[in-house]
């Protein structure tokens, strides 16, 4: 999950390659995408999954749940509300 400040937009999605897709957002290659309308820049939460129809189905169950649900998710693991891609361990996976 992107987002663009504390408690701001929020972007749920899925990738198979986490690194690579939050460098496209952060350098908004998709200009006319929601996230980059909303500089929804910054990560504040992800799961990995083994397999693709489990992330699809989590990323559905996510997408339809309330607002208030998204952001309780972000911080369950990221209280302070930190870009977790800024930590160097993330650029190393």
């Amino acid at each position: 999950m992107m987002f663009n400040r504390r408690n701001g937009a929020v972007y749920t999605g899925v990738t198979n390659d986490i690194v690579k897709r939050v460098w496209e957002h952060k350098k908004k290659v998709n200009p006319d995408s929601f996230s980059a309308r909303y500089n929804c820049d910054k990560l504040g939460y992800w799961e990995d999954f083994q397999y693709v129809n489990d992330a699809l189905e989590r990323e559905k169950h996510i997408k339809a749940q309330s607002r208030k649900y998204k952001l309780n998710l972000i911080e369950s693991i990221n209280p302070d509300w930190l870009d977790l891609s800024a930590q160097d361990m993330f650029w190393m996976r």
